[in-house]
């Protein structure tokens, strides 16, 4: 099975991007599924129902978010309408919508997807380690889901490094969102978890994570009041995290970054090294 995860999506030019690239990557990588964090989609605060549709409509499968979940207050209710749109299951009982589900592929297939958030220099939700681990006494991998991804939206590479290993042999990806920089620890864990401590974000990177820089550098050397800010709206690079894996255990037997597009290097995984 091959899965693509696509990290945070921030503004106009983050969706250009993944609507240009996205169906043409499905093709040639042979995706059986996608899943993307788009909780920077609207203008860099929040997602809203009509850009879920576009990515829907691009190609992707599933949406995650994280702590800019509510910025759009129709978030609030979209959520409970859109079961391919998730929250950090970690918030608190009662909170709108969920954080965790099954889905299937086209070959029907059961996807498991998690989206948790992290606490450290994070809101105070609840242990997002915890929370994993009662998700994963209803489902195991291999048995109940085919493919099971934890997108961990958190700022500490430590809190991100230390769930995979605590998920490693347990899920299929433990991926990292939040910091929108790719990083390049991209591997294969010793019990066979995929792992990459961020995907990094889809788009402009002439840019402050993907913030217009004027304003950013304003609050960084003035120490001033400054205008709200806005999302870059250059040329933008598409980045996620590719993984093979294995049909029966649902362990993964590669995985590699993904970026296209933009100022950044361009990686594509290398089609003929795609398996069946």
């Amino acid at each position: 099975m091959r899965f693509l995860f696509i990290g945070d999506i921030v503004g106009r030019s983050g969706r250009q991007v993944v609507s240009e690239r996205l169906p043409g990557l499905r093709r040639a990588l042979g995706l059986d599924f996608v899943v993307a964090n788009a909780e920077n989609a609207a203008g860099g605060f929040g997602v809203t129902e009509k850009i879920c549709g576009e990515l829907f409509e691009a190609g992707v499968d599933v949406v995650t978010g994280g702590n800019h979940s509510w910025d759009q207050k129709e978030a609030l209710s979209y959520i409970e309408r859109e079961p391919r749109l998730l929250r950090p299951h970690n918030y608190p009982a009662g909170t709108p919508g969920r954080g965790a589900a099954v889905f299937q592929t086209a070959q029907g297939r059961k996807v498991l997807v998690l989206n948790l958030m992290g606490r450290l220099f994070m809101d105070p939700l609840d242990d997002p380690f915890a929370c994993v681990e009662r998700e994963l006494t209803r489902h195991r991998l291999g048995a109940t889901a085919d493919f099971i991804l934890v997108d961990l939206h958190a700022e500490a590479t430590s809190e991100k490094m230390a769930m995979g290993h605590f998920l490693d042999g347990r899920v299929s990806l433990v991926v990292g969102t939040h910091t929108h920089v790719p990083t390049a620890d991209a591997q294969v864990l010793p019990g066979g978890t995929a792992y990459q401590s961020d995907a990094g974000m889809c788009g402009d990177y002439d840019s402050v994570i993907g913030m217009d820089k004027v304003v950013p550098v304003q609050r960084f050397t003035r120490k001033l009041p400054t205008e709200r800010m806005a999302a870059a709206a250059g040329p933008a690079t598409l980045c996620g995290v590719f993984v093979e894996t294995d049909g029966r255990s649902g362990l993964a037997r590669r995985v590699e970054p993904l970026r296209v597009g933009g100022r950044l290097q361009e990686q594509v995984p290398a089609a003929e090294a795609v398996t069946a």
